[in-house]
């Protein structure tokens, strides 16, 4: 009988609505407490200046690339190329330099392959942007409380991996964002016209399973990979508003020419700046919601990995207290606490292993 009314009392919907909004609750509170204590606002803009400062010599490069296959295209069409990449570098850059560097430079490139310009572009665009990745790597991992458990090598790997497989997803659905459906749809042939209707779900399935990767990769342990999706799918509805907010703001509220006698030639690269970093933020956001996820709901390999660590930092502080103990009497004391903290290791959860972790990882 009693455990009968146990059972009814947890199958009653009020306790059931009860319970959810509780957990509700707890994984707002620990996705807000997450983004705050890890400074979200700055590392975003870490990022986003690295990902614009990987910007100018991407574009050299790939203008250079273009340079070896230039011969197999209409000049008209390489000229067009040439004079639209400065129109758009005259909207950044001062007019000087646009015309003494840019202009000749590409003019040089267009004319044939400079394997050297292409190497230096891609080498610094390869540092830059992988430097911002990094920020995503490493935020991502301390957030899940496993901070230290990768090593700066490994990291580094990572981020230059996940660079590249940006660039080349990035080739993809930048170009189909840009020029957008109704350009699509005119594009398409009538014999598959219908395939137009697809356009945003692709856009969509496409960019969620670029950020699910990301989350999945960077933690160090793996975990299944549909635990991330929460946190994409979170990053993309923000980066669509905050996009569209920017646009719209930027047009009721801006007069280009105001804005454009004020800050000159930085109007654009401030407009693409700011860009970045909402999207920066709705990633890391996106981040900490996936963590708030697992320390509510935490993982068994999450939870494991992080218990391991506590143990090791535990370990080395011993060792190192061991090393600096003069008497015997310290000795002693040093055996107590280690097994006190033993048993205090092992009694630990999965809701308690936050506590421990946070002020050994922030030492």
């Amino acid at each position: 009988m009693a455990k009968q009314a146990v059972g009814t009392a947890a199958d009653d919907p009020v306790h059931l609505w009860t319970r959810a909004a509780h957990q509700t609750w707890r994984l707002v509170g620990a996705t807000v407490g997450g983004a705050l204590r890890y400074r979200v606002t700055g590392l975003a803009a870490e990022a986003a200046f690295f990902a614009i400062l990987s910007l100018p010599p991407l574009v050299v490069a790939l203008a250079a690339s273009i340079g070896f296959f230039a011969a197999q295209f209409p000049e008209t069409r390489v000229n067009s190329l040439r004079d639209e990449i400065i129109a758009r570098a005259g909207q950044v850059l001062t007019d000087d330099s646009v015309n003494t560097v840019i202009a000749p430079t590409l003019s040089d490139v267009l004319k044939g392959g400079r394997v050297d310009v292409l190497s230096i572009g891609f080498v610094l665009a390869l540092w830059s942007g992988s430097r911002a990745l990094n920020v995503f790597v490493d935020t991502i991992t301390i957030m899940y409380g496993l901070g230290g458990q990768r090593g700066i090598i490994k990291t580094r790997v990572l981020s230059f991996t996940l660079y590249l497989i940006g660039l080349v997803l990035g080739a993809v659905v930048l170009p189909l964002v840009v020029i957008g459906p109704e350009i699509v749809d005119e594009l398409m042939p009538e014999q598959v016209s219908f395939l137009s209707s697809l356009y945003w779900p692709v856009v969509s399935v496409l960019s969620i399973a670029f950020l699910t990767s990301l989350y999945h990769l960077s933690v160090p342990v793996r975990t299944s990979w549909w635990r991330d999706i929460p946190g994409a799918a979170f990053a993309l509805g923000m980066w669509i508003l905050s996009s569209y907010l920017l646009r719209w703001t930027l047009q009721s509220f801006v007069d280009p020419g105001q804005s454009m006698s004020i800050y000159g030639p930085l109007a654009a690269p401030i407009v693409v700046l700011l860009w970045l970093y909402l999207t920066a933020l709705a990633v890391l956001i996106g981040a900490s919601l996936n963590a708030g996820f697992d320390r509510v709901w935490p993982a068994s390999e999450t939870a494991s990995a992080r218990l391991e660590l506590v143990r090791r930092l535990r370990r080395a502080a011993r060792l190192d207290r061991l090393r600096g103990a003069s008497t015997d009497e310290e000795l002693v004391d040093l055996e107590r606490l280690e097994k006190s903290g033993d048993a205090a290791t092992n009694g630990e959860n999965g809701n308690d292993q936050e506590t421990v972790v946070r002020p050994i990882r922030e030492r």
